[in-house]
Order: structure tokens, then C-alpha cells, then sequence
């Protein structure tokens, strides 16, 4: 045990410079993460001032709410306009009409063919036909541009014009 304290003694003014230079560098280092952290500090409350924000964290966990928030809301909406979308393509509004003389007799085109139809081609055609002593209505209904009834060539036309329709 002696000889360890001989060996401390011998060295001690080494210990003691040895810590001491590592007390000097700490001190340092301590002094410039400091002014980093001061620098810090004022650009972080020079941002902040005049917002009405008093913390970041809160503004980010607010910002982040929105957004979640946001992102929903366009969920639905694009659920709705998809839904929207179907519906119009259900929609009858394709609509052509043709004039024609049904008899040909003297006289105008009193007579008409009248198609209206979705994008499906499904609906419904109405003819009239009109002659001097009288006038028959008939309605076919249309599932993907035919009808269990036959078509004359006016209403396959007329058909066909509504189809053209964007």
C-alpha cells in the first residue's frame, strides 16, 4: 500500500494537471453550447412573437388535428361526388326528337318520334303519329337501346341521335 501512495505522490502534480486541463475544456465546451442555446432561444421567440402562440408543440398538435380533420372531410366528399357521379349516369337526360310525315299524305310532319334515355341507353321512346282523322300515342320502354316492342326506323334514329349526346 505504500508503494501505491508513493506512486500517487510521485505523480500527483500529473493527476492534478490532467483533470485540471480536462475542467478547462469542459468549461469550453459549456460556454459555447451556451451561446448556441441563447442563440437559439432568440430566434425561437423572435418566430413566436405576435402570433398568439406560446408553445410549438401545441401548434403542431393543432395543425396536425386540422389536417386529420381535412382529410376526412375530403373522404366524404369524394364518397359524395362519386355517388353523385353514379346517379347522373342513372339520369335520363339525353333527349332527341325527330319530325316526320307518317303517311304521306299532303300535309306536314305532324308526326314525331321522341327518345329519352340515360347513359345506359335505357329509357323510353314516345311516337306520335298524326294523320287527318286521328292521332295514336305509343311509349316503349328501352333497356341498353332495344325494346321488347319493335322499333320503326324513326325511333331507332331518334335512338341513336340521343346516344350521340355527350
Amino acid at each position: 500500500m505504500s508503494e501505491l501512495n508513493q506512486i500517487i505522490t510521485g505523480q500527483l502534480s500529473l493527476f492534478i494537471m490532467g483533470f485540471a486541463f480536462a475542467i478547462i475544456v469542459l468549461a469550453i465546451v459549456l460556454i459555447v453550447q451556451g451561446s448556441r442555446i441563447r442563440k437559439m432561444r432568440q430566434k425561437y421567440e423572435k418566430m413566436m412573437t405576435g402570433n398568439g402562440i406560446e408553445d410549438l408543440e401545441g401548434l403542431l398538435i393543432d395543425l396536425r388535428n386540422q389536417g386529420d380533420m381535412l382529410e376526412e372531410a375530403q373522404r366524404e366528399h369524394k364518397t359524395m361526388i362519386e355517388a353523385a357521379q353514379v346517379k347522373l349516369r342513372g339520369m335520363k337526360s339525353k333527349v332527341a326528337m325527330k319530325r316526320y310525315n307518317a303517311f304521306g299524305e299532303r300535309g306536314n310532319d305532324l308526326s314525331f318520334s321522341l327518345a329519352i334515355i340515360d347513359d345506359n341507353r335505357s329509357g323510353i321512346v314516345l311516337t306520335s303519329l298524326h294523320n287527318r282523322e286521328n292521332s295514336y300515342i305509343y311509349s316503349k320502354p328501352l333497356e341498353n337501346g332495344e325494346s321488347e316492342y319493335s322499333l320503326s326506323p324513326e325511333e331507332k334514329e331518334v335512338i341513336a341521335l340521343a346516344s350521340q349526346q355527350i
